[in-house]
């Protein structure tokens, strides 16, 4: 049985048809054909009949380009085979149905400016899916549709190169190339692709720094402080990056050593800055030449011209109304501390530095001179003493003299003055400690018991010198001795043996001491020393005297806190003997002691039931005495009002409305008053009372002849009491 060749797409995409064959086969339909393997029955299939093999669909070499087939003829009766199986292999043929792709594209690349033509930019590549052994459907030619005449591409290679000289970044620095791939070697009816390539030109120092005008002119103030900023200028560069980096320096002028320049790293600005103060009156301009050049250049571009570019930058100084100036940053003086109040310590000097030359005036600041030790003549600068100098309270005085223009007072400069006090010998010596000394009851003649130094609050020049003795009184005493050790202390020594406390446990001893100054000063100091029970080595035990008339046993703190237990005894015992005989007062009077006549109210109009309270009148009985503010013995009061004015003698109903108005506003404010109502209590005043009496046993007489229609112009609050008295037509009793 023959095997079947390849198999070429026709026209329309479908396969040839291979056919198989068995010798054995007649053609009178005894023989059938079957089919196996890779692809039958769903790509292949074969007509049983006459052996021919037929594709399903259409076949894509660049999907799978071979098919291994098994064929067999069996007899169709006995379904055997007449001929042993037999494989064959189906080859897919290509055809050009694929275009040329670039799978990297886009491209971008980059290529310095003013680059030499046939300079190599970057390579672009294709690919074809189609059978690169069978025909030309995989050969691929390149070619430039756009980015002419700047650019070009080898057909074979697609390397893409310059094709012009000089191109410059600055006029145009990117270009957008369309490359294209054909394959059948460019041939008509080939298929193609394109991509685009984006082309950068980087840049290159092909350009030279030039200020943008030949001078400049600034002004500036004299007062600018140094290292301030005085200009900016930028020379420009069409370059980019490193190639644009700048460097300035001042080359000429007759400003070198008063200003510099620096460059800003972000802007490339050259940044001119003072170094020294200017001074308006001393020079009133500058001159600076400025060069400014690439740090990098480039040798390639140097017959282009000079990397570097010059400008002229004039500073002006403007005047500006400065403080006075001292003639000194700081004054040193010297005083005596005996000076006398107003003598002259020393003058400082100041001047206006602006050419009006304006008068100055000085003062001192007192924040420095809080004590006020010193005067200064507002027109010459002479500094005086102004009170009594003391170097021991303040040896230096540091001031701030205030210098102003006599003109523009806001002007203010300042100096600095160093006052030094010198020392003289105005303090006597002393002892440098309080001495505690002992002397032990066993001690033998000539034992050293203290060794005593001396402090001097002056300081003399050559050093502290003291001298130590005994005063008059005190060189014959038979107890002790000094000695003077040269050294500035002194020893004190026994002169005899043994001492007891029982006789004396304290001494006194006077001592004369001496100063080195001129003239020198004395002081006498008294060293107490204390007579002690001492142990076999001499440290003092016991050094008080009651010690031997104490109980055997008993200490001194130990009595002292017997002492302090009894009398906390007694004292508690006698507080609860007192709580124990203190009688509680009544709250209210009973009624054999308080035998009045009593009006109740339960009527109060006022300002609540609270607002009633006691009243006592029996304070009506003299009404030329100032009466005592009562309390309210059921409420501990808070508030205690102050004693009311002494009533003069007016009419009867005046005094009584007065005294129960101000009744009624005390217990009003009173916030002591308990809520509840209160027993209103109103005293019978006596014969001869000038309020006479208001119980209702004596109103209620028809003879009567006092008149109480005054109640009625009292208010509501005593609105009952009106209706009671009163004689009006709707009074109760009328």
């Amino acid at each position: 049985m023959p095997t079947a060749g390849s198999l070429a797409p026709d026209a329309a995409g479908r396969a040839a048809r291979p056919q198989l064959h068995s010798d054995v086969d007649k053609g009178d339909g005894s023989i059938k054909y079957i089919l196996s393997g890779e692809g039958a029955s769903s790509i292949f299939i074969i007509d049983e009949n006459t052996g021919d093999i037929h594709a399903t669909k259409r076949l894509d070499r660049e999907e799978q380009a071979y098919y291994t087939l098994r064929a067999q003829a069996l007899d169709r009766l006995t379904n055997k085979p007449v001929e042993p199986e037999s494989e064959f292999v189906i080859k897919i043929q290509d055809i050009n149905d694929n275009e040329p792709k670039f799978l990297d594209g886009p491209y971008t690349a980059g290529v310095p400016e003013m680059s030499p033509v046939g300079t190599s930019v970057v390579q672009v590549t294709a690919t074809d899916a189609d059978d690169p052994t069978y025909g030309n459907s995989a050969r691929v030619v390149y070619s430039i549709l756009q980015g002419q005449p700047y650019f070009s591409v080898e057909p074979k290679t697609g390397v893409i190169k310059t094709a012009l000289p000089n191109m410059d970044r600055e006029a145009k620095d990117q270009y957008l190339l369309v490359i294209q791939a054909k394959d059948m070697v460019g041939q008509n009816g080939g298929l193609s692709g394109t991509t685009s390539v984006t082309v950068t030109l980087t840049d290159v120092n092909d350009n030279p720094p030039r200020f943008p005008r030949r001078s400049y002119q600034y002004n500036v103030p004299e007062s600018l402080p140094v290292a301030s900023v005085v200009a900016r200028i930028k020379a420009a560069d069409a370059d980019i990056g490193a190639n644009a980096e700048m460097e300035y320096k001042i080359v000429d002028g007759d400003g070198l050593g008063i200003f510099k320049i620096s460059v800003d790293k972000d802007t490339q600005e050259g940044i001119i800055t003072i170094q020294k103060d200017l001074d308006f009156e001393a020079k009133t301009s500058y001159t600076l030449r400025i060069e400014a050049a690439n740090k990098d250049a480039d040798p390639r571009f140097l017959s282009l011209g000079p990397f570097s570019d010059t400008t002229t930058v004039k500073i002006i100084v403007e005047d500006v109304d400065e403080p006075p100036v001292f003639s000194s940053p700081l004054y040193p003086m010297e005083v005596s501390e005996a000076t006398q109040v107003g003598n002259i310590i020393g003058t400082v000097a100041a001047h206006d530095p602006d050419s009006s030359n304006s008068p100055v005036r000085y003062s001192i600041d007192r924040n420095t001179d809080l004590e006020r030790y010193f005067n200064i003549d507002a027109n010459s600068g002479v500094i005086t003493t102004a009170k009594s100098l003391d170097r021991e309270t303040n040896a230096v005085h540091n001031i701030t003299v205030l210098a102003m223009e006599s003109q523009n007072p806001s002007q203010v400069g300042r100096g600095y003055v160093a006052i030094t006090i010198l020392d003289i010998n105005d303090n006597a010596p002393e002892f440098a400690m309080d001495y505690e000394t002992t002397v032990c009851e066993n001690a033998q003649p000539g034992q050293v018991i203290q060794k005593i130094s001396a402090v001097d609050k002056d300081e003399p020049s050559n050093g502290h010198q003291f001298y130590f003795s005994l005063t008059t009184d005190a060189t014959n005493n038979h107890n002790f001795s000094l000695k003077d050790n040269k050294d500035n202390t002194a020893s004190v020594l026994t002169r005899r043996n043994g001492f007891r406390r029982q006789e004396q446990s304290v001494y006194y001893l006077p001592i004369f001491i001496v100063d080195s100054g001129s003239p020198s000063l004395s002081s006498t100091n008294t060293l107490t020393i204390r007579v002690c029970d001492c142990d076999a080595d001499g440290v003092a035990q016991t050094c008080n005297a009651e010690a031997y008339v104490l109980p055997a046993g008993l200490s001194t703190g130990a009595l002292i806190a017997i002492l302090a237990c009894v009398l906390t005894l007694l004292v508690l015992i006698l507080l609860i003997v007192t709580m124990r005989r203190r009688k509680k007062e009544p709250l209210i009077f009973d009624e054999e002691r308080d035998i009045r006549e009593n009006i109740v109210r339960y009527d109060d109009e006022g300002g609540g039931e609270e607002d009633t309270e006691a009243f006592d009148m029996a304070a009506l009985r003299n009404l030329n005495v100032i009466r005592d503010t009562k309390t309210r013995r059921d409420v501990t009061p808070e508030i205690q009002f102050l004693s009311r004015p002494t009533f003069k003698s007016i009419p009867d109903n005046v005094i009584f409305r007065e005294f129960i108005w101000e009744r009624l506003k005390e217990a009003d404010v009173d916030p002591c008053a308990p809520p509840y109502d209160s027993l209103q209590t109103y005293a019978f005043e006596g014969n001869g009372s000038v309020a006479e009496s208001l119980s209702s046993l004596d109103s209620i007489s028809s003879n009567s002849d006092q008149n109480y229609d005054y109640l009625s112009d009292w208010g509501p609050r005593f609105k009952r009491l009106a209706d009671m008295y009163g004689t009006g037509p709707e009074s109760l009793y009328s």
